[in-house]
């Protein structure tokens, strides 16, 4: 850790430790897919150490929506860290950086492919003199010449890989998803890169670079669309809310409103058949298999709607529930996270304490013996450096810190 705070002592470390207590984080990356990284692992105890530029990461000045002068983007994937600004083009600020560097056991970065060897903070200088450590870097399309200068923002990405033209209806333009999906994706990739290149550490005492790229992330993540053309050559393409494997599953019209109903298998579609009274539709030929059904959904879809209609959305959605076919209205994001109330998930936490503690959602794994811990709020611009330049300045005390410094 970083200071004396009642965290570090040995009662209040045993009440916060998480799985990742006694890790250090030098996080250089800004924006989205670095920071939400940074942010999980910090949630389950790492010590993050956010080095930021003297402008900031561009997320502050994102706004709106903003929670006083803050802005909330920023305020959602910076929790549990601390701040230090540092100009990397002063060489006293760069010494500063690479001292950080050396001391850390994971450093993230996300400069453009080049930046950190400008600055001496690439793998190959910071594993010199730091060679435990696990070093992952984030592009946007990789580090070969081909690649160079390509600025990686997620809707450029999202129009590359193909992920908008999947998105939207058949009569509509692509449409990029309606969050920062392939940051997203991105970041929960490299957090799995850094917890397994830790444990192959922990076995071998060797670090390693862990690189990841936005794109790769997005192909990676377009599941069964991009295998389908690697297997088949099979170029899918814009469905709306419909699955090109599954029907039902889209929305249908009620009789007040539309319902999501998602059947995955042959069992729940003859018990909705059953629930609509259409119990000859579960043994007809036309619909009595989930690949008939992909295939006949334009003959099954007005009779469904047409029984559909007799109630309203609520209506079925309880009627539906209680037969056990999947189903559920379309709600925004005030609805979804009282869903999660209800349904006992306890989805928002409050992070650091007294008049800064600031509601945010929580982070979506649960242990069972070292759970996550909101132990600060988002930092201010530069809020840490005097405790950062003292732990620096202190000789390496914690288990984790092997190297000869």
């Amino acid at each position: 850790m970083l200071s004396p705070t009642v965290d570090t002592e040995e009662e209040g470390r045993a009440a916060t430790a998480g799985p990742l207590d006694g890790l250090v984080i030098a996080d250089f990356s800004r924006v989205l897919a670095g920071p939400y990284c940074s942010m999980l692992l910090a949630d389950l105890g790492a010590t993050v150490i956010k080095i930021e530029s003297p402008a900031g990461d561009e997320t502050r000045h994102y706004k709106p929506p903003v929670l006083g002068k803050d802005s909330t983007y920023y305020l959602s994937v910076n929790r549990n860290k601390r701040s230090i600004v540092l100009d990397l083009k002063d060489p006293a600020d760069l010494g500063t950086a690479r001292r950080i560097a050396r001391r850390a056991d994971v450093v993230i970065q996300n400069f453009k492919p080049g930046g950190a060897a400008r600055f001496g903070l690439d793998h190959p200088s910071v594993a010199q003199e730091n060679p435990a450590v696990v070093y992952a870097s984030i592009s946007g399309f990789g580090t070969q010449p081909q690649a160079a200068g390509l600025p990686g923002y997620d809707l450029l990405v999202q129009a590359l890989s193909g992920l908008m033209d999947l998105t939207g209806t058949p009569d509509s333009p692509p449409l990029k998803a309606g969050v920062p999906i392939v940051d997203v994706m991105t970041g929960l990739h490299t957090a799995i890169g850094i917890l397994a290149a830790l444990h192959h550490r922990a076995r071998t005492g060797e670090g390693q670079h862990v690189e990841l790229s936005l794109l790769m992330s997005a192909l990676s993540g377009m599941v069964n669309h991009t295998g389908a053309y690697v297997m088949t050559g099979t170029v899918p393409h814009r469905m709306g809310n419909e699955h090109p494997s599954l029907y039902p599953y889209a929305p249908f019209e009620t009789g007040d409103g539309r319902l999501i109903i998602a059947v995955g298998n042959d069992g729940q579609f003859r018990r909705l058949c059953r629930v609509l009274a259409l119990p000859e539709l579960a043994d007809d030929p036309r619909f009595g298999t989930a690949h008939a059904r992909s295939v006949n959904r334009d003959q099954l879809r007005p009779l469904l709607t047409r029984a559909l209609s007799g109630r309203t959305a609520e209506e079925w959605s309880g009627i539906l529930a209680g037969a056990s076919v999947p189903t559920a209205p379309v709600q925004d994001i005030a609805g979804g996270l009282a869903a999660a109330t209800r349904f006992g998930l306890d989805p928002v936490v409050l992070s650091g304490e007294g008049d800064r503690a600031l509601p945010g959602v929580r982070n979506p794994i649960t242990f069972s013996a070292t759970p996550p811990t909101y132990r600060y709020a988002p930092p201010g611009l530069g809020e840490h450096r005097e405790e950062i330049l003292a732990w620096l300045d202190a000789p390496p005390s914690e288990p984790n810190e092997r190297n000869s410094r």
